[in-house]
């Protein structure tokens, strides 16, 4: 109990200076110019950031979530290649489609039309394609499902039905997933750049602000004020800027996201740029991790100031 007693005492503590650091203190504010050259860098810093940052995390999970979806639905599909002269192949069809039929763990397996072969030909030969003078093979699209043995089911074909060729759809498989994990991968790249061009701006800004109040800080220093002192003024005042700055523009961010079309099969990735579901309350942490930035980089920067202004 005691030992919960000092966390739940260490948290009250903690809460409590957080919320003295928020409502600050007017005596010592005095020393942070209101406005000026520096506040305003502060804000739009860290509303461009924040715009920045919203967009690159949305970006991140939309091509995450359009690949993962690719890699699933090839997964559940493959494809059955029959190459054979033409006075074979619909006996060799058949045949394909027993053997599938009869396989455990196929979903289902159909013949495509000429017409859907001549869709799916359409993009590179065009659409006046003369299927029945050229040797396309016979394409069988199949689902799979759960215990299938596709080893058992390749040797199975390579001795009933020579011909055919089982495509599982491994080999496009592999590059997706690989995708996926190095776009997010460059989506945390990204953010980590947005944090520490945040850090550099504002470290920058609060420099400038406490060498133009060096007179300023030179008397609070006659008078007894230390270091720490001022230099919370500062930190107090920049966090409170980066966290406006940040929340407008992590609102302007989610506001344009939302204008953006919905997600649908024609649109594909463009149109599915954004957050889903519970996924919208992500970039509500943007603006609090700008003002934690913020208060690292005022408070090492006024602190290391302070040492040099005399």
């Amino acid at each position: 109990m005691s030992g919960a007693k000092k966390a739940l005492g260490e948290v009250r503590y903690r809460v409590s200076k957080l919320l003295a650091l928020l409502q600050g203190d007017g005596q010592a504010d005095r020393v942070v110019p209101p406005t000026g050259f520096t506040a305003n860098l502060t804000l739009f810093t860290a509303g461009a950031m924040a715009f920045l940052a919203v967009f690159a995390l949305a970006l991140s999970l939309a091509t995450g979530r359009v690949a993962s979806r690719w890699s699933d639905e090839l997964a559940r599909s493959a494809t059955l290649r029959i190459s054979a002269p033409a006075d074979q192949q619909a006996a060799q069809a058949a045949r394909a489609l027993e053997v599938l039929e009869s396989t455990p763990g196929i979903a289902s397996a159909r013949q495509l039309s000429e017409e859907e072969q001549r869709e799916l030909l359409a993009p590179w030969l065009g659409v006046d394609l003369p299927l029945e003078e050229l040797p396309v093979p016979v394409l069988i699209e199949v689902v799979e499902g759960a215990g299938l043995d596709v080893a058992g089911l390749k040797a199975r074909l390579a001795g009933e039905v020579p011909g055919a060729v089982y495509d599982d759809h491994s080999r496009w498989r592999a590059p997706l997933i690989r995708a996926a994990s190095r776009l997010r991968l460059l989506g945390i790249v990204a953010l980590a750049l947005i944090a520490t061009s945040t850090a550099a701006m504002i470290t920058l800004a609060a420099g400038s602000a406490l060498a133009a109040n060096a007179r300023v800080i030179a008397t609070l220093r006659l008078v007894g004020a230390k270091d720490t002192y001022i230099a919370r003024a500062f930190v107090r005042r920049f966090t409170q800027r980066a966290l406006v700055g940040a929340a407008v523009g992590t609102s302007a961010a989610m506001l344009a996201l939302a204008m953006l079309p919905r997600a649908d099969t024609a649109g594909g990735f463009l149109t599915g740029l954004g957050f889903t579901g519970a996924g919208w309350l992500l970039p509500l942490v943007v603006p609090v991790l700008a003002a934690v930035t913020a208060f690292f980089a005022t408070r090492a920067a006024a602190l290391r100031t302070l040492r040099q202004v005399t």
